[in-house]
């Protein structure tokens, strides 16, 4: 597994600072939620992974790169 730089963290936290609201648009997990559930990010983690707590209760992360999902709000900075 590939992990970020430090750098790579830093900017990935100015993109999705704490609070900004996200909407799934498509995800390869079984455990996903649906697509055009909204989500609310709560960090990014050392794996350069976005936590989001989702509408539907899940807390399922979202990889950049990986997951497809786009800016609904943009949150503060943290």
């Amino acid at each position: 597994m590939h992990f970020p730089s430090r750098e790579q963290i830093a900017v990935l936290q100015r993109q999705y600072p704490r609070g900004t609201k996200v909407e799934l648009l498509g995800m390869d997990d079984p455990q996903a939620p649906p697509t055009g559930t909204m989500g609310e990010v709560m960090g990014v983690d050392d794996a350069g992974q976005i936590l989001v707590r989702w509408e539907t209760g899940s807390s399922l992360s979202l990889i950049p790169g990986v997951d497809s999902f786009r800016i609904a709000e943009k949150g503060g900075q943290s």
